[in-house]
């Protein structure tokens, strides 16, 4: 079967305009233009359609997708089963929350009571699932399966207590780094408090410390853009001067 733009777009749920920039921008381009000069769109363009808005759904970018689908190892089918897997965690992480905000509407009408590990359980299933989702991955490739899920777990069973404090130290660390990034040094004590904040804010999250796994996660902060964005809203360079910071406390270099 085939369509026409506006026939594709009602189809799809997208605006015509939608679908003529990414024939502009070459990411969807039609089958071919027929004699009235119309786009006509084929049953691999639906295809490549549906790929695109799974990944936009994901919140990939249009040039990180063009790059994906242009890909010549690109394996559709592989591609369906990643976002089937996305698509069940976010369900997961949706029903975690409902579940959650029916048990506080419940618990404010009266009709049950709710412990305060309840109230921040769906929270910190957000939490787990979004790191899983950006850095599962790699932190199970460099620091293996059983650490990050006892990570996870840890984070699970933490106290409303335990939970405060480990947001309030992250803003802590943001805090104190702005002002030891005015000092210039990252040997210096506002540094090296800086260090030793973000320790105590691993080991909410960590079984055991290691400076070593301290150092490599330091490190990861400037060799992983996504990282070095976070930090250096602070003030740029600041992931840099972190990681100097903690190589310095750990007295660890990678």
């Amino acid at each position: 079967m085939e369509y026409t733009v506006q026939k594709l777009a009602k189809l799809a749920g997208i605006s015509t305009r939608t679908l003529r920039y990414y024939d502009e921008i070459d990411l969807l381009k039609p089958a071919r233009i027929n004699s009235s000069g119309y786009r006509i769109y084929a049953q691999e363009e639906v295809d490549r359609l549906q790929q695109i808005l799974f990944y936009r759904e994901l919140g990939v970018e249009l040039k990180d997708i063009k790059e994906i689908l242009t890909n010549p190892a690109f394996d559709s089918n592989k591609a369906l089963r990643e976002h089937l897997q996305e698509l069940l965690e976010k369900r997961m992480q949706l029903d975690v929350l409902i579940a959650n905000v029916t048990k506080t509407i419940a618990s404010k009408e009266g009709r049950m009571t709710m412990s305060n590990k309840e109230k921040f359980a769906g929270f910190k299933k957000k939490m787990i699932d979004e790191n899983e989702q950006k850095y599962g991955q790699e932190a199970r490739d460099k620091y293996g399966e059983e650490a990050v899920d006892a990570s996870n777990s840890k984070l699970m069973n933490m106290t409303e207590e335990q939970y405060k404090e480990m947001t309030l130290i992250g803003e802590e660390i943001n805090v104190t780094l702005a002002q030891a990034m005015k000092t210039g040094d990252p040997t210096g004590e506002l540094a090296q408090k800086t260090a030793d904040l973000h320790k105590k804010w691993l080991m909410f999250h960590w079984k055991d410390y290691s400076k070593k796994a301290h150092a490599g996660l330091a490190q990861m902060y400037v060799d992983d853009e996504r990282f070095t964005a976070y930090y250096d809203k602070i003030e740029p360079g600041a992931a840099q001067f972190l990681r100097d910071a903690i190589h310095f406390y750990t007295g660890v270099t990678n």
